[in-house]
């Protein structure tokens, strides 16, 4: 008996990475499987229809039960058809899994209203509209009297939630607002007995992750490789599962590592029974404790390169934004 027997599943980007071991794992774990990708590049251009065959034949030649959808899920009727292509399939849908993302890797000043656009269609719109349908489909069932366990794993990255990287302005401001959706989501569909919960993979090796500073491109020969795309899996199959009570959840994943997020908090705070001056402000708020970006940058990036100084990681970070083609300023 598998964690997901009798569970049909769409999962979107399932043809490489992470979406790929999330389709191999969850059809090991009895679901049916509809492998979503287009197969295009990683900036979103191009097309291979061969990606997401290649897992359905290999979920199926381990006698597993999947189908391949090409849509992509910027394109609403896509997203739409996909969600239809499950209950032409296999009769339902009961776990969305949002993976797509492509990504756009160049500084702001180069990034062009087009790139940024399209990375949000993607990462962002992709992920509402694909749910927006699913959501659809299940409050119909609900309304007829279907009472069944839902779920939807949406995928964030700690780029956007905790690791400031350089150069990727659009994509962090994807996955901070999938984020965000998440916990929306969950209050929105829980009166349908959905639930909406998010993974955050971070440090995994995939092809988005080859321009990553330290990022190991090759597995290790033997024993635990904590890069391996695989650790999201098992994380994304628990909370697909119908056993799961959590919602509203946003988990990070880094090797074997999970940890639970909190979002935005408040820290600590001024107060006046009044307006404040520029005066008062800045001698009071400098008194104020925060991060520090090159802190946080730093902390993220410690198994990767080591303790560094904010030189050396303005030196990286020049160097992420020159292959952008944007000149260089001086090290601070």
């Amino acid at each position: 008996m598998g964690s997901l027997d009798g569970r049909v599943v769409l999962i979107t980007g399932a043809g490489r990475g992470i979406g790929r071991e999330e389709a191999l794992f969850f059809a090991a774990e009895g679901a049916k499987v509809v492998v979503n990708d287009p197969g295009v590049a990683i900036d979103g251009s191009g097309g291979d229809a061969g990606v997401a065959a290649k897992v359905v034949e290999e979920i199926t030649a381990g006698g597993g039960q999947a189908v391949a959808s090409t849509d992509s899920v910027a394109d609403w009727d896509g997203a739409r058809r996909m969600v239809e292509t499950a209950l032409d399939s296999f009769g339902d849908l009961h776990v969305v899994v949002n993976n797509a993302t492509i990504e756009r890797n160049m500084g702001l000043t180069d990034l062009s209203e087009q790139d940024f656009d399209d990375v949000l269609a993607v990462k962002l719109k992709g992920t509402f509209a694909v749910t927006r349908w699913a959501a659809r489909h299940w409050r119909e069932r609900f309304q007829a009297g279907v009472r069944a366990d839902r779920a939807v794993v949406n995928t964030s990255s700690g780029s956007g939630l905790l690791n400031p990287l350089p150069a990727q302005v659009s994509y962090a401001a994807g996955n901070a607002g999938v984020a965000a959706l998440t916990t929306v989501a969950a209050l929105e569909l829980g009166r349908y007995g959905v639930r909406v919960n998010c993974v955050s993979p971070s440090m995994a090796r995939t092809r988005l992750t080859v321009t990553v500073p330290g990022m190991s491109q090759e597995p290790p020969a033997a024993g635990y490789d904590p890069l391996d795309p695989a650790a999201s899996a098992p994380v994304a199959a628990y909370l697909a599962s119908s056993a799961c009570p959590l919602t509203g959840q946003v988990l990070s994943i880094r090797g074997g590592t999970v940890a639970v997020n909190r979002g935005w908090s408040l820290g600590d705070h001024l107060h006046k029974d009044g307006l404040w001056s520029v005066a008062e402000l800045a001698e009071q708020v400098r008194e104020l404790p925060m991060d520090d970006p090159y802190d946080k940058l730093a902390q993220a990036l410690t198994g990767a390169l080591g303790t560094v100084g904010r030189a050396r990681l303005q030196e990286m970070i020049n160097a992420l934004l020159d292959q952008g083609g944007e000149p260089a300023p001086a090290s601070a």
